[in-house]
């Protein structure tokens, strides 16, 4: 009876969170609710017995995907008078979406059978009072559907190098290094060793020293601080001319005279 009552108040919670994730108008509160959703949803794994499923919805859904979308919306500048005069404009294909979804979903559950034979099926991984969920949970993953869980991996991986690739941006003021110069370094090519007298400081010695071309050494060549950068930066400002403009030395009254 309690169990039942739990989820019962679980079942509730989240689909109010889940209605309020769309109605809501502020996209935070969206978010906010989103992550209500999300722990009733866990609650509810917790009540079936998948407590690993439970912790993974906590743990990646809550604490980092809906931590993100929070983050975007409060950093983006977005414009709700500009975002509502557009519901108008395409309320009718949203209807038109969705009433067929909400036809799916009637057709799917209209048409929703149970097995006769369920109890019948042999399971991937038999049940077993000492096996815990999530070692049965491992074994089916890493076993039985080991290649489509590394694929699935590998497409994350794809995905996660192409987002890197397409917002990456040169930036001149980037400083790079070549890493096998920057191996071949020693200390005596990067450092310079100084006998500094008791009671003063490294400032009355003209600073932190280092050879003029410690970096220039490492870095690639022409990238930002090196040697050709900063003559080329000294190139480009002899080059800029100023344009002066000098006074007119009559008035008007002279000009049109």
């Amino acid at each position: 009876m309690m169990t039942q009552l739990v989820f019962y108040v679980f079942a509730a919670v989240l689909v109010l969170s889940a209605t309020m994730v769309v109605c809501a108008r502020n996209p935070v509160h969206s978010v906010l609710f989103l992550i209500l959703a999300f722990f009733n949803a866990a609650g509810l794994f917790l009540i079936a017995g998948a407590e690993f499923l439970a912790m993974t919805l906590v743990i990646v859904y809550v604490g980092a995907v809906a931590v993100l979308f929070l983050f975007v919306v409060m950093m983006l500048d977005v414009n709700f008078t500009r975002m509502r005069e557009g519901v108008q404009r395409y309320a009718p294909i949203g209807g038109v979406v969705g009433g067929v979804l909400l036809v799916e979903l009637i057709m799917a559950f209209t048409h929703w059978r149970v097995a006769s034979n369920i109890d019948q099926i042999g399971h991937i991984v038999p049940s077993s009072p000492a096996r815990t969920n999530t070692a049965a949970l491992g074994d089916v993953l890493y076993t039985h559907y080991i290649f489509l869980f590394q694929s699935c991996a590998l497409v994350l991986l794809v995905a996660m190098i192409g987002a890197i690739v397409l917002t990456l941006r040169d930036r001149p003021t980037g400083r790079r290094q070549n890493i096998d110069r920057q191996h071949d370094r020693t200390a005596a090519d990067s450092l310079e060793m100084l006998q500094v007298p008791l009671g003063v400081g490294v400032a009355a010695q003209g600073g932190f020293l280092r050879p003029h071309e410690s970096y220039d050494v490492a870095a690639v060549p022409g990238t930002y601080g090196t040697q050709a950068w900063r003559e080329r930066e000294m190139e480009e400002e002899t080059q800029t001319a100023l344009v002066v403009i000098t006074p007119a030395t009559g008035t008007k009254g002279q000009d049109n005279a």
